[in-house]
């Protein structure tokens, strides 16, 4: 059975996350798997990637995962785990939007919520005398409004401390947006890095490549791209497939994002339920490839 689309669809999403708090986590998640991709939720023997990204979300409570999610706490696991020069320096962080300390932040900068997943929740200024504050403000407050928990039962974010991170500002030579390199890594095993062209559009591009570089034709951009397509390949690309490696040791599924800046890899952040388990970006075959390569650990929950 096919589910109803468009305006119809919309209202009934809002309406579950709206009067469907009271329903058991299984329950919820399944109505939801079923309004967004048209199709029955298998939780009881799941084999596709976004049924086991669903499954991890309800039985997989790892005690580390939340550490993982939170993008002021996840610094220190990364310098232990690889060192700090990987790390973009923190410039200060705080418990709410009050706090903030605008006047000696530089006249560039990140400021971004340290619980949420992008959107509202970040803000990049690259010259502080063209910005407004109180607009910036409104956004991040937006973003903060955001809670992934109660919308998706996302529970590693149910109880991050809401807080308030600002970053220093990177450039990668001339280019004024940096190249997102997110790795898919199961259980410290990285099979492709996606790279992600023109985030700062409307027309945002994903292409997956092996270790060696081969274009894999994974997602329906990479299925229709010319035979002889390719993206540059970073100098420090092999060392940001190591590092990713190393970071997703032990976690069932981990999307690890770095940034090659300046021929230097540095950490972006980890993600353990990419687009909370509702992604269309791939090809049903790889749905089962990457079903495939997760192996779900005993049940935690």
């Amino acid at each position: 059975m096919t589910p109803p689309r468009n305006r119809l669809n919309r209202y009934l999403i809002g309406a579950l996350i709206r009067w469907g708090q009271h329903l058991p986590d299984r329950t919820y998640v399944e109505l939801m798997f079923w309004l967004k991709m048209g199709r029955r939720l298998n939780l009881d023997k799941p084999t596709l990637f976004n049924d086991k990204i669903q499954w991890i979300k309800l039985y997989d409570h790892n005690p580390n995962y939340p550490i993982y999610a939170d993008k002021y706490a996840v610094k220190e696991f990364v310098e232990k785990k690889i060192g700090k020069e990987f790390i973009i320096p923190t410039l200060g962080v705080w418990d709410s939007i009050e706090e903030i300390d605008w006047d000696n932040l530089p006249n560039q900068f990140v400021i971004k919520t340290t619980f949420g997943g992008g959107g509202d929740g970040v803000v990049i200024c690259k010259d502080k005398s063209q910005i407004s504050i109180e607009e910036i403000k409104d956004k991040l407050l937006r973003g903060s409004k955001v809670d992934l928990y109660k919308r998706y039962k996302e529970w590693v974010y149910k109880d991050i401390p809401k807080r308030f991170i600002a970053e220093q500002y990177m450039q990668n030579g001339q280019d004024a947006v940096l190249t997102d390199y997110k790795f898919s890594c199961f259980n410290g095993n990285v099979h492709d890095v996606m790279v992600c062209l023109d985030r700062s559009g409307i027309d945002t591009k994903f292409y997956f490549f092996d270790r060696d570089w081969n274009l894999l034709r994974i997602n329906k951009m990479g299925k229709e791209a010319p035979a002889d397509f390719t993206v540059e390949k970073p100098t420090c690309m092999d060392e940001m497939f190591e590092l990713a490696a190393k970071l997703s040791e032990g976690i069932t599924y981990a999307r690890v994002d770095l940034y090659s800046i300046n021929n230097h890899p540095y950490f972006g952040e980890i993600t353990l339920l990419p687009n909370s388990g509702y992604g269309r970006n791939f090809l049903l075959e790889t749905e089962r490839l990457y079903g495939d390569l997760m192996q779900l650990p005993p049940k935690t929950k």
